[in-house]
C-alpha cells in the first residue's frame, strides 16, 4: 500500500474521503472540515485530535505563533502531520 492510500485510510477513520485523492485535495478537505468543526462542534474536533494523538501543547503553540493563518488551516496541517508520522511508523514496523 502506498503512503497516500495509507494516509487516506487513516484519515478515513475520522472523515469521509474518496480513494486516491491527491494530498493537496486531502489538505483542503481537512481545512474545510476543521473550519466547520471549529464553528459547530468543538467537542467532536477535540475528540478527533485526541484519537489522532495530536500533541495539544504543540498545537496551542502553533495556533499562537501562526496567528496570521486561519486556525482551521493550522489544525488541519498538524492533524495531517501526525497522521503522516503514524503512516511512517506503521511502514517501519510492518516490514
Amino acid at each position: 500500500m502506498d503512503d497516500l492510500s495509507a494516509l487516506s485510510r487513516m484519515i478515513g477513520k475520522d472523515f469521509e474521503l474518496e480513494d486516491k485523492m491527491p494530498e493537496e485535495l486531502i489538505r483542503q478537505k481537512m481545512i474545510h472540515a476543521f473550519s466547520w468543526l471549529l464553528d459547530n462542534d468543538i467537542s467532536k474536533m477535540m475528540n478527533i485530535l485526541y484519537r489522532a494523538d495530536v500533541d495539544e501543547e504543540k498545537l496551542k503553540f502553533l495556533l499562537l505563533s501562526c496567528s496570521e493563518l486561519p486556525s482551521a488551516e493550522v489544525i488541519a496541517d498538524e492533524y495531517l502531520s501526525r497522521q503522516k508520522q503514524k503512516v511512517e511508523t506503521w511502514k517501519k514496523y510492518s516490514t
